[in-house]
């Protein structure tokens, strides 16, 4: 079936047919997919941040039931120890869990940062006053680099627009984020 839109198209190539249009619509292909990915992992989170809410409290309850046991039996020390133990051990993967949807929540804001900065450019590239005016291109830019809320994030980007490498700027970024916070690990997840 055809498509409502006219115009011209890589598949439906005339006269007015351009890499412009083709990039314009590549762009628009990656934010929307951007977007969906994001709502969908931000409803499974939230789902799931709610259940380990609820199961921190139930936990909690547990543990304070424990220390409020009376000693009537022989058996019910060890049985408060095991249960105790058991309630620490999940709390623990409760807690890992919540840390785990910190670096979601951080990676969704990029990824959000990501399909705004895109949606920008497809603007820009849109339009043909803006697309061959450095200010406009300026613009952009800087509006793109006021979005960073990290000083590291600001220095990557200058370096990327600056004409260096993206594994170069990376791999300063990088190390630029060990010099702030030293004792993490490459697989330590930051808290915010």
């Amino acid at each position: 079936m055809m498509s409502s839109y006219s115009g011209s198209t890589s598949s439906r190539p005339d006269l007015d047919w351009s890499q412009l249009k083709e990039t314009i619509l590549m762009l628009n292909l990656a934010v929307a997919q951007l977007e969906q990915s994001m709502r969908e992992g931000n409803a499974s989170v939230a789902t799931l941040s709610s259940s380990f809410t609820a199961l921190a409290t139930n936990l909690n309850d547990i543990q304070s039931s424990v220390s409020n046991m009376d000693e009537v039996e022989e058996n019910s020390e060890k049985m408060k120890m095991i249960v105790q133990g058991s309630a620490t051990t999940a709390l623990d993967k409760v807690h890992t869990s919540i840390i785990a949807f910190q670096f979601y929540d951080k990676l969704s804001q990029r990824l959000n940062h990501v399909s705004q900065s895109l949606t920008s450019l497809s603007s820009l590239i849109a339009d043909p006053d803006s697309l061959y005016s450095p200010s406009e291109w300026r613009k952009l830019q800087e509006s793109i680099r006021s979005k960073y809320s990290m000083e590291v994030e600001r220095k990557m980007f200058d370096n990327v627009v600056s004409g260096m490498p993206i594994e170069e700027a990376l791999l300063a970024f990088k190390q630029d984020q060990s010099l702030i916070n030293p004792e993490e690990d490459e697989d330590d997840i930051e808290l915010f």
